[in-house]
């Protein structure tokens, strides 16, 4: 045995945990390791307990990043809310309480003509304020235009130091191919974020009946309406989805046609990606 100390396992630290550390530790510290060799450690950290399933989901979403470009997740021109810049502006006040959205493109004649953006505080001020201004054109705001090809992570930069929350997206012919968001970056990080305008989701969508008799299940199911609809008694204390408890208990992020059986319960995963699982067909023993 060497009488160097350090050439002696710490009695502090469990083998297994030993060889997790050294594996994330050549990781990060740039030694030969891809990308894939550095998620795969987050993972075993993971399924050592050493961090949450969401936290893992995350670190995933911020490698990811880097790999995604403006094109992959803008909104297309097609679901773009534009608004026209000769409208009066009571006109536009109703099309933005009905969007519920807080930024839009105003265009001109032509809708490739983007004159800038339009902040709902601005105009709501804009409406209300004695002697106003008669059109949009003198509340808009500068808009920022991007291709298509401008990574993630560089463009979240630029949102963090200009402050800036939209980009209009024009393609290689300089048209307008569409526009993202601050938030359209960081659900790729965090995964989807809901506002109080987006409709949740009903009991109906979210658990249907299959012609096999098994059930199709939105991962984003909540625990109490996964146990209100089959009479089950899952805890809901530490995960408030059925998404969340099933990759718990396969301790690790599934990939399609994983199963697992849980109670009465066999979860097979019907659809996920690199983030997280969509869906679930579920078959319950024991019922007719």
């Amino acid at each position: 045995m060497s009488d160097d100390p350090d050439s002696i396992p710490s009695p502090d630290i469990p083998e297994k945990r030993r060889s997790w550390l050294e594996r994330i530790s050549s990781a990060l510290s740039g030694e030969p390791a891809t990308r894939e060799d550095l998620v795969e450690s987050l993972r075993d950290a993971q399924s050592e307990g050493l961090i949450a399933a969401d936290t893992l989901r995350m670190m995933e979403g911020a490698i990811a990043v880097s790999e995604l470009s403006v094109g992959d997740v803008m909104i297309p021109r097609s679901q773009m809310i534009a608004l026209p810049a000769e409208a009066k502006l009571l006109d536009l006040m109703k099309q933005v309480v009905e969007s519920g959205h807080s930024r839009f493109p105003v265009h001109g004649d032509d809708k490739d003509e983007i004159l800038g953006i339009l902040l709902a505080k601005d105009l709501l001020r804009g409406v209300v304020a004695d002697n106003g201004p008669a059109t949009v054109h003198e509340l808009l705001r500068p808009a920022v235009l991007i291709p298509e090809s401008k990574r993630l992570n560089v463009l979240l930069r630029e949102f963090r130091q200009t402050r800036n929350h939209m980009a209009i997206v024009i393609d290689e012919y300089g048209g307008v191919a569409g526009l993202v968001t601050i938030e359209d970056v960081l659900e790729q990080i965090v995964g989807e974020i809901d506002d109080e305008h987006d409709e949740a989701e009903d009991l109906p969508a979210q658990i249907a009946a299959q012609a096999d008799g098994q059930y199709a299940v939105d991962a984003l199911t909540p625990i109490a309406d996964f146990n209100e609809r089959f009479g089950s008694d899952f805890d809901d204390d530490e995960y408030d989805t059925i998404g969340g408890l099933v990759t718990s208990a396969i301790g690790h992020l599934p990939e399609s046609g994983e199963e697992l059986t849980l109670t009465r319960f066999t979860f097979r995963v019907a659809r996920a990606d690199a983030r997280r699982v969509h869906a679930f067909h579920v078959g319950v023993h024991g019922e007719s």
